[in-house]
């Protein structure tokens, strides 16, 4: 349950940052933002796009709800921005972990992801092989089990990259339109909430559900 725990609260801290100033300082704090954000959108849109690939690069090492950052990113500097920034930015996220994971093997992968998930992953990729790559990808938790397990084995980076930056591409896509739909600052916050939460739960579901057969392979290699 630990990297349940840990989305969770990653997930209350990001919509914290934004609604407890909301909350305390009251509507007039909520127009000066408005405005603020439209300045940044006009004269700062690198910095931002940096701040999006930052946060979504470090996916695979950190708890990062992001498919909320998405969603919000597309409410602030718009969906073709958003979608591009944040493909790559979950692009570079996944491509960390399979080149570190193939690179210093499995105490990698158990260092990031709990045995049980990859266990779990590895049942199901022996069943649909690399498509689980493709699968996965919208899954929190499942996701980055997934990058770390086919790290450890004989996957080319031709086959790693092919589904990977095609689901990548469509979920970037996908939750920066929902946020590019939602300008007011109020509705893209539910907006994001709603995006956070959603695959979350979905995730806990199909975790839930997946095979445990080979989870005495997933044990951490002894030393």
């Amino acid at each position: 349950m630990r990297p349940v725990i840990n989305v969770c609260l990653m997930l209350a801290f990001f919509l914290a940052i934004p609604i407890v100033p909301f909350l305390l300082l009251g509507e007039a704090f909520e127009q000066d933002v408005q405005a603020w954000l439209q300045r940044e959108r006009e004269q700062t849109g690198g910095v931002l796009a940096a701040a999006v690939v930052g946060t979504l690069a470090s996916d695979i090492f950190l708890p990062i709800p992001s498919s909320s950052v998405v969603t919000y990113a597309g409410g602030v500097i718009g969906l073709w921005p958003a979608t591009l920034w944040s493909w790559l930015g979950l692009t570079i996220g996944a491509c960390c972990g399979f080149g570190l994971s193939k690179l210093l093997g499995k105490p990698f992968a158990y260092r990031f992801a709990e045995p049980d998930d990859l266990a779990k992953v590895e049942a199901a990729a022996t069943k649909y092989g690399p498509a689980i790559l493709l699968l996965s990808r919208p899954l929190p938790i499942l996701a980055e089990a997934c990058v770390l397990l086919f790290g450890t084995t004989t996957l080319t980076w031709r086959q790693f990259l092919l589904p990977v930056l095609a689901a990548n591409l469509g979920i970037a896509f996908v939750y920066a339109a929902c946020g590019a739909g939602f300008q007011d600052q109020k509705t893209l916050l539910t907006v994001a909430i709603v995006s956070g939460t959603v695959p979350l739960l979905i995730a806990l579901l199909v975790r839930k559900r997946l095979p445990t057969r080979f989870i005495e392979s997933a044990e951490p290699p002894r030393k």
